[in-house]
């Protein structure tokens, strides 16, 4: 039992450091970047019923100062006014497109198949995903090329920073990188030739569009749910370069609007933070859980506090490097934990039933 506790203080203790360098190599898109030269860029932007988000999205992008794009809005069978807003917009800027989609094909899911469907369509040099819901600053789209010209990237992947307007994002969102924060060193992603070193958000994905083209990502991993790490995983067993960055604010995303959107979201792909291990995923939550406690029974007072200053400062250096407030993670550390837990409960009820809907959709995935 005392040898246990010895394995979870010394888990505890890489999480820690991997949090801290991940805060410490600052892993953002590196400012005034100059460009080697100035792809055509598709930007491209799967919808369905954003009536609320699309808007801002496209006045977003029609300030930004690099003018070689096309902006391409495939509607993906909405039910609200996300169509119409969008030709609002392509009235007035010639550069945005709007595709009415049909419903998907036996085989894909919606965002799948949405996103297929926007590449055969797309005719820029690069191809960028961005989910209707984020938000995006000027010069976004000049850091990020410059980043994929200076090491030659086939993917870039980057996670926005998260804005969070309510008690419940705010309990359920600083989870995600939490996890990922803790678990896997980002540079990594990039450094190493080794697949297990993969992170990826679809939210913001950037492909050189012949690569995306010759591999069909999007159809290779139809029916995947959590095809964004696929792919990158994809791509780095081919050989290809890749990296997955953090956000600041030239990107950014309120992802759920209340905790059980936020439970329901989380859950879907929360085994893929573990390798899609079930198992793993129970076992690091009640290792990160009861730590304290086992801690504190079978080693001592010294041994669990010393363990509850590395999860207070692992929730610091993540905070800091996710540009979320240090103070409210810190005081939200145990109500976040019964949330993950409520994640992985709801994650487990969806495997065993077969079942997740999202969007007025029922995602099942074979894999």
């Amino acid at each position: 039992m005392i040898y246990l506790g010895w394995f979870f203080l010394f888990f505890g203790a890489i999480r820690l450091l991997v949090a801290f360098i991940n805060w410490a190599t600052h892993m953002h898109l590196p400012k005034n970047q100059e460009l080697t030269d100035h792809p055509f860029v598709s930007i491209l932007i799967p919808a369905r019923n954003e009536e609320k988000n699309i808007g801002k999205l496209l006045d977003d992008l029609s300030t930004f100062k690099y003018r070689n794009i096309e902006i391409i809005v495939y509607n993906d069978n909405s039910t609200d006014n996300t169509a119409k807003i969008v030709q609002e917009f392509s009235s007035r800027n010639k550069s945005i497109k709007l595709i009415n989609g049909e419903e998907p094909e036996n085989g894909w899911l919606g965002k799948n198949y949405a996103c297929h469907q926007l590449a055969n369509q797309a005719t820029g040099e690069m191809l960028l995903f961005l989910d209707a819901d984020v938000r995006v600053e000027n010069g976004l789209i000049e850091k990020s090329i410059a980043y994929t010209q200076k090491y030659n990237l086939e993917l870039l992947s980057i996670f926005p920073k998260q804005i969070m307007t309510n008690i419940g994002a705010q309990l359920a969102v600083p989870l995600m990188n939490w996890i990922l924060l803790s678990l896997l060193p980002l540079g990594l992603v990039r450094l190493s030739s080794w697949t297990s070193f993969s992170a990826a958000n679809g939210q913001f994905m950037l492909f050189d569009a012949l690569t995306y083209k010759q591999h069909s990502p999007h159809k290779h991993f139809k029916n995947n749910k959590v095809e964004d790490i696929a792919i990158l995983h994809y791509f780095k067993e081919k050989k290809l370069k890749v990296a997955t960055l953090l956000g600041d604010e030239s990107i950014r995303c309120n992802m759920y609007n209340n905790l059980h959107e936020a439970i329901e979201g989380f859950s879907k792909n929360i085994f893929e933070f573990f390798g899609g291990s079930t198992l793993m995923t129970i076992f690091f939550g009640i290792i990160t859980i009861s730590s304290p406690a086992y801690l504190y029974i079978f080693n001592g007072l010294t041994e669990s506090l010393l363990y509850i200053i590395f999860v207070v400062f692992i929730r610091v250096f993540i905070s800091l490097a996710s540009n979320q407030s240090v103070i409210k993670n810190t005081l939200l550390i145990i109500p976040q934990y019964f949330v993950f837990v409520c994640i992985i409960y709801t994650a487990i009820i969806n495997k065993k039933n077969k079942s997740f809907k999202w969007k007025n959709r029922n995602i099942i995935s074979a894999n």
